[in-house]
């Protein structure tokens, strides 16, 4: 492989890092509220507003039964709105977002209900306010499932990222496509399948060691 393919190779990589990163803060920063909000906000519970939960749950159901491929070319008026192109890394980050922040919604929703309803009955008794449930139980006992749901969620757009190279996206999948298959060279297109296949075992590992990190720290809080 010539040192020009490896630049080449390098560029795309670091194209892709961008986009997985930029994307995964930006959904985290719109899903994890989100998330919040509507594992606390049915009838009777913590912040309860039925009427929105049902809104908004709809919303993101909605959001994540359409096909990635399908929402990256459905949104490219407000992907040019926003970036100001449709094509490129930065326009990439759009639809990646919209992705993720429904899929990291869900996540940190599913976390939050599996802590201990104990938890939560011996705070009210105490006189916590549903903000200070929130902030003291809840999302601290729910760190560990949290992290781990957002390792799956970066690993999944990894994948995503790689799927936009098809629609004028840059990073490893548009590398892959023009000189793996375009141009008929299968050692790119091994080198970009290696290179994505390290960085999902790369963020797996770290996701699971945070995890790990988090839930010995919650179990020491609770003096286990």
């Amino acid at each position: 492989m010539s040192a020009n393919l490896i630049a080449l190779l390098w560029e795309a990589t670091l194209q892709t890092l961008y986009m997985v990163a930029v994307s995964g803060l930006l959904g985290t920063v719109i899903g994890l509220p989100l998330g919040v909000f509507l594992a606390t906000s049915k009838r009777g519970e913590l912040l309860s507003a039925p009427a929105v939960n049902a809104v908004l749950g709809l919303i993101v159901n909605a959001t994540r039964s359409i096909p990635f491929i399908i929402l990256v070319v459905a949104i490219i008026p407000f992907t040019r709105l926003i970036a100001g192109t449709s094509i490129g890394t930065t326009a990439a980050i759009v639809p990646l977002t919209l992705a993720a922040a429904p899929f990291i919604a869900r996540i940190v929703e599913t976390a939050i209900r599996e802590v201990d309803g104990g938890l939560i009955e011996a705070a009210r008794a105490m006189g916590a306010t549903p903000h200070q449930i929130i902030r003291k139980v809840l999302l601290p006992e729910a760190l560990p499932g949290i992290a781990l749901g957002l390792t799956l969620a970066m690993v999944s757009l990894i994948g995503y990222s790689a799927m936009v190279g098809a629609v004028g996206g840059e990073g490893l999948g548009d590398l892959g496509i023009r000189y793996g298959y375009q141009r008929f060279m299968p050692d790119v297109m091994l080198a970009v399948v290696v290179i994505l296949i390290v960085l999902v075992q790369g963020v797996q590992s770290l996701g699971e060691a945070i995890a790990r990190r988090l839930d010995h720290r919650a179990a020491k809080d609770r003096g286990l």
